[in-house]
């Protein structure tokens, strides 16, 4: 794989250190023009409620894509997704997880309201170019997880109206619409889910990717099983995302995605965006690092062998367990790097063309590298881009030329709407 190299390492350094050399600093100062110059958007981020306690947020204690953290790094677009995790499947565990969904969607519109944030919540691919043209900050809304919508296909249209554009329908564990990568394991049973419940998607997932595309949003396939995957790709009337999806080839973990749905993906014109998550960059064929996952996995008492690093940590019973293993896992995978989440991007150009690849940072979940820990830092991405010989239309293609293309795809090719 292709390395950040010489110069790229110097800046990266430099931009924390000290300051560049002449030399350095011009080449910075193209980074940063391109940077500027191009519409920089990423296409998966979690909705943070302001004040409220979070495990995911940076150390200052804010959204890692909070309006300040946006300026400072040049972001003019980001996917904010309101997302809740596996629960109960039933009246009460549908309704708690759609005014999860309710709130996070309303913080978001609370957020654009303030004029010092200098955001609008955009709803069309001409309304997010018209804020990047207008120095604003585009906030799209998306959601993830089915569960949001208990069983109602219907319950879409109240979501499209509400301004949502990107729909994933799975998150981790299966719901009523589709299979998710990642089953569920119940710690306090002992029970898993099997593998697939559905064998891909189910009778009211095929009518929710008809109904997505019939309102004209994006369907989004990162985090559904690969039977499920190749199922939205057979069926969709427009081309998909993967918001924040990273390569099974390089890093063999259930979440990332296989070679064949990365060819199906590209042959349908979708885009792959990568995330810079340690947990699913780390290099699968070191045994060294895999012995030690494997070892502090059953130090913390779990017994299934086979979802890691992360998959089981929040099925440990005991707290103080649970923090053990994470910190563990943490000191093993170390502070990953802007290098490894491009290693990913390039195995994706490489497979199916720079069309179908772009950034989406899932920040606000656990994810940040060492250079790109949150919005402010994403000009590292652009250095590292330019430093692997991609072209300024090339960084504009990765950075948002390609979404935009797929958000116009769908807005095309929808069917009854308002």
């Amino acid at each position: 794989m292709t390395r950040i190299g010489q110069w790229g390492a110097a800046v990266l350094g430099l931009l924390a250190c000290h300051a560049p050399s002449p030399e350095i600093e011009d080449r910075l100062e193209v980074a940063r023009a391109v940077h500027q110059r191009v519409l920089v958007l990423d296409a998966h981020a979690d909705i943070e409620i302001p004040d409220r306690p979070s495990p995911y947020v940076g150390d200052d204690g804010l959204s890692r894509v909070a309006p300040a953290k946006l300026r400072t790094g040049g972001v003019d677009a980001v996917v904010m997704a309101a997302a809740v995790g596996p629960g109960p499947r039933d009246a009460e565990g549908y309704a708690k997880a759609k005014a999860t969904a309710d709130e996070e969607i309303a913080a978001v519109f609370a957020l654009a309201e303030k004029p010092e944030n200098n955001a609008v919540v955009a709803r069309s691919a001409a309304e997010l170019v018209a804020a990047h043209e207008n120095g604003k900050a585009a906030l799209l809304l998306g959601f993830q997880n089915a569960r949001i919508l208990g069983t109602d296909v219907a319950a879409l249209d109240e979501f499209y109206a509400a301004g949502v554009r990107v729909f994933a329908l799975t998150h981790m564990g299966h719901n009523d619409f589709a299979d998710s990568s990642r089953p569920l394991f119940d710690g306090a049973t002992g029970q898993h889910e099997p593998a697939a419940e559905h064998g891909g998607l189910s009778d009211l997932g095929v009518a929710a990717i008809a109904r997505i595309n019939a309102l004209g949003g994006v369907v989004d396939v990162s985090q559904m099983s690969k039977q499920a995957t190749l199922q939205v790709l057979d069926l969709s009337t427009a081309p998909v995302i993967a918001s924040h999806s990273n390569v099974r080839r390089l890093s063999d973990v259930t979440r990332n995605l296989s070679d064949e749905e990365i060819d199906r993906i590209g042959e349908t014109g979708g885009v792959i965006h990568v995330a810079p998550f340690r947990g699913y960059l780390f290099d699968s064929s070191d045994l060294s690092l895999d012995a030690g996952i494997r070892a502090a996995r059953k130090a913390a008492g779990v017994k299934e062998d086979y979802y890691y690093p992360f998959e089981l940590y929040w099925e440990i019973r005991d707290p103080a367990a649970r923090e053990a293993f994470v910190r563990a896992i943490s000191d093993l995978l170390g502070p990953g790097s802007v290098d490894a989440m491009l290693d990913h991007l390039d195995y994706v150009v490489q497979r199916v063309g720079v069309d179908h690849v772009g950034i989406g940072t899932d920040f606000n979940h656990g994810s940040g590298v060492e250079g790109y820990q949150d919005a402010s830092e994403a000009l590292n991405v652009t250095i590292g881009l330019i430093d692997r010989g991609y072209t300024e239309e090339e960084i504009a293609k990765i950075w948002g030329g390609n979404f935009l293309r797929v958000l116009r795809a769908a807005e095309r090719s929808s069917r009854g709407r308002d």
